[in-house]
């Protein structure tokens, strides 16, 4: 009888182990969640980002909070959200300079960008844009790639950090053109715009632009996805003047890797739906936001991420891209 009541117990114990992260789940989510942004405030994916969490807190009825978290080319607020609790209530706004092909540049990370994240959906991609000031010489990309090879060194241009898809796209076209231009890494596109409107800096790559574009205070040059963009149909791509030049930043939804299956489906499912309606199709679109919305679930993004990594990788070896 000892042992027979023994093993009952320690069965009773073993399923509600097992039962313990869907009970908990079942009540998910019952406080309010934050979702970490990992780049200075101003940038065209943070609109999207806001105007996402809005949805989501209709879906979850708990309030979403963006918490903007920069530095290091947006690995230290994506490092935070490794580290949170796995409870579902820290998601983290998943960008390429984070998660692929980022961490191939680092000598030191302090996170696993596949083994510590459960990745839940993939929002969607963003061209980046070569920007110039109106009054600039360079009246077109192929006036601004003439005078990078005929004054090497001398021009130099930002990005949001090294790591980041302005940048790769920038060390792509010199790998590919063989160019000599300086970068100036910045912590996010808004301090960098300032800089180029200030005339310390010759050139911006960046997705955030359409503001300034529309008050006429920057012009640009070339567009570095793949096909021209709808609403900016006179801007040639880049890969038109530099074949094989293409890139694109992303971003997507994550969580801290065990975080309970129940609330990742839960997650996922909301995310996808809400990606899913004209409504958001039409509002990511904008120029105001300029993003192309994919909806991708969880394992889709994942396959993108494999993706990336594959692209990149001979890109920063040949670059050879370190970051200390």
């Amino acid at each position: 009888m000892k042992i027979s009541s023994l093993m009952r117990r320690l069965s009773l114990g073993l399923i509600l182990v097992f039962a313990l992260p869907t009970l908990y789940a079942q009540g998910y989510p019952n406080q309010s969640l934050k979702l970490v942004m990992p780049f200075a405030a101003g940038t065209a994916a943070e609109n999207a980002l806001r105007l996402f969490a809005e949805k989501l807190a209709i879906a979850l009825k708990q309030s979403v909070v963006i918490e903007n978290k920069p530095g290091a080319g947006s690995t230290l607020g994506t490092d935070l959200v490794a580290k949170a609790p796995a409870d579902g209530y820290t998601l983290l706004a998943t960008f390429n300079s984070s998660i692929a092909p980022g961490p191939l540049m680092y000598n030191k990370i302090a996170y696993d960008p596949v083994k510590d994240f459960h990745h839940l959906a993939l929002l969607g991609v963003y061209p980046q844009y070569i920007i110039v000031r109106t009054d600039h010489p360079a009246k077109s990309i192929q006036d601004f790639l003439a005078m990078a090879k005929d004054k090497p060194g001398t021009i130099n241009y930002a990005s949001a950090g090294v790591g980041t898809s302005g940048y790769l796209a920038a060390e792509l076209l010199k790998q590919n053109l063989n160019l000599q231009m300086t970068h100036i890494p910045y912590k996010g596109p808004s301090p960098a715009l300032t800089d180029l409107l200030g005339g310390r800096l010759d050139m911006v790559l960046t997705a955030s632009a359409s503001e300034l574009v529309k008050a006429g205070k920057v012009r640009i040059l070339a567009v570095t996805s793949e096909k021209r963009v709808p609403y900016f149909p006179d801007t040639p791509t880049l890969e038109e003047f530099a074949p094989g030049v293409k890139a694109v930043s992303w971003v997507g939804i994550s969580v801290a890797v065990n975080t309970p299956k129940a609330i990742t489906t839960r997650l996922e499912k909301e995310i996808t739906a809400i990606l899913s309606t004209p409504e958001m199709f039409t509002r990511f679109s904008d120029p105001s936001i300029g993003l192309t919305p994919l909806a991708l679930g969880s394992e889709k993004f994942s396959e993108f991420i494999s993706k990336e990594i594959h692209f990149w990788s001979p890109v920063i070896k040949a670059g050879n891209i370190k970051i200390d």
